[in-house]
């Protein structure tokens, strides 16, 4: 009965084997799957042979994670700088400027896209390789590690390029040097001086220095020297670069210390050519379109007044534009001094003509008055009606002469003997040939032309002259 007994229980631990070995492999799923995930193997989803080409995919995700684990991030703290306690961390800088967008002189400020790579030794990511061969990685591994926080000193907007991923490469050596690349768009301010516009050379400079770390933690300095800035042909529709120098220095700040901070200078001389012929070419024929009402007949006076106002609010048209293109400040400018001064001119021809019609009209009713013309006659009517006053239209009869008597006889010599008699004749000559020449002028103003057609273009010339010898 036992032997029976004993039988049976074995037939019934030989059918429940096979049961068992399978609710085994439904209780430790995760066993196989993370063994599965290491060695870099997929398991088939209906069954099957496994595909050598997933293989080969995992295998590939299974190597960075070993790059990772080579350089021993997960057993350091990053938060801290290389050599924590210990002297500054040098910190070299190099700059490739790859093009210079935009120069606004309304914002005062530039906008600049290059190149900025940092080269520093960390220790803790040394790693033994017997090709001594560097490893290259991108955004993702640097965000794991500690890299310089250099920013740039008055700043506006900056930003890294991400298209099509973030413009970043770290290149760590075996010897746990590092090179920390990435590219930049950065706009900052450039104070300009405006005071020889646009005959002007400015001086502008981006400078970098680090934000947390003062010159006790990190140094900044030039890898290379002055061949660290390099720059490729930079072409610029205004301004013609000079000169791109590097430089250094310190920066004080009265809370936390001394920094290390970088400049990178270059000089912009403004072309002059887009000038000449948008503000300086149209002045000079405005105020040459003011010369000539000199060579209209002054009795036109439709013709000239309305000349002189064509050509004043022209030039006030050119100095509004240029001043709304430039920014407001507070001294004056070099093409100011120009528009002004032509303006000037051109203001001066009206005021010219004015004086012309002026002596014109007092010299006609001194000839009216002289021919004994009616009163109800009025010349500036008959000047306003045609545009013109006409000379032959009014029977001017001649002066009739004087007879020589003895009385004029006496009374010239008289004349005569009152002019000769004080002893400080000069001064008596001096008033009576300034009021000659002004009488003999407003007799005969027709000679204020004359002498404008003149006058005129030789000031001008000589305004030029000096004008172009101080700023050009």
């Amino acid at each position: 009965m036992r032997l029976a007994l004993l039988a049976f229980r074995l037939m019934c631990l030989a059918w429940l084997w096979p049961v068992t070995q399978l609710n085994s492999s439904h209780h430790y799923p995760n066993k196989r799957r993370h063994k599965e995930v290491y060695v870099g193997e997929s398991k088939p989803k209906h069954g099957g042979r496994v595909d050598l080409r997933m293989k080969k995919l995992d295998s590939t995700k299974s190597l960075l994670i070993k790059s990772e684990q080579l350089l021993r991030i997960e057993d350091h703290d990053f938060a801290m700088r290389p050599g924590f306690g210990g002297s500054a961390i040098p910190v070299g800088i190099d700059v490739q400027v790859e093009s210079i967008d935009s120069i606004s002189e309304v914002n005062m400020d530039f906008t600049m896209t290059l190149y900025l790579r940092h080269y520093w030794q960390d220790d803790r990511l040394a790693f033994p390789s017997s090709s001594n061969k560097s490893r290259t990685f991108d955004a993702r591994l640097v965000k794991k590690i500690w890299v310089p926080d250099v920013f740039f000193v008055h700043s506006k907007r900056s930003f890294i390029h991400d298209t099509t991923m973030e413009n970043i490469m770290l290149r760590v050596f075996p010897d746990g040097n590092i090179l920390y690349s990435v590219r930049i768009t950065v706009t900052a301010l450039c104070s300009m001086d405006f005071s020889s516009f646009p005959l002007d050379t400015q001086n502008c400079s981006l400078e970098l220095e680090s934000y947390a770390y003062n010159e006790n933690d990190l140094m900044l300095y030039w890898k290379n020297g002055n061949d660290s800035l390099r720059t490729d042909e930079i072409v610029l529709s205004q301004f013609f670069v000079e000169d791109f120098q590097p430089s250094f220095g310190l920066a004080f700040y009265s809370s936390t210390g001394w920094y290390n901070r970088l400049y990178i200078n270059f000089i912009l001389r403004r072309h002059i050519f887009f000038f000449m012929l948008q503000t300086y070419f149209p002045t000079m024929l405005m105020v040459m379109l003011s010369w000539v009402s000199f060579w209209i007949d002054r009795r036109a006076v439709p013709a000239r007044v309305s000349l002189g106002i064509t050509t004043v609010l022209t030039m006030s048209t050119i100095i509004t534009g240029v001043s709304a293109s430039m920014p407001q400040v507070s001294y004056v400018k070099a093409v100011d001094i120009y528009l002004w001064a032509s303006f000037l001119f051109v203001f001066l021809s009206v005021i010219e003509y004015a004086a012309v019609n002026y002596f014109t009209t007092v010299e006609e009713m001194k000839k009216l008055k002289a021919a004994n013309i009616p009163n109800s006659y009025n010349p500036t009517e008959a000047m306003a009606f045609d545009g013109c006053f006409h000379d032959n239209e009014i029977d001017l009869t001649p002066f009739s002469e004087v007879s020589s008597t003895p009385n004029t006889e006496r009374n010239t010599q008289t004349r005569n003997s009152t002019v000769s008699a004080p002893t400080e004749g000069t001064r008596l000559r001096r008033k009576q040939s300034l009021r000659w020449n002004l009488s003999f002028i407003m007799s005969n103003s027709y000679m204020i032309d004359s002498y404008s057609r003149v006058l005129f273009p030789l000031a001008y010339l000589l305004f030029n002259i000096i004008y172009w010898s101080l700023y050009s």
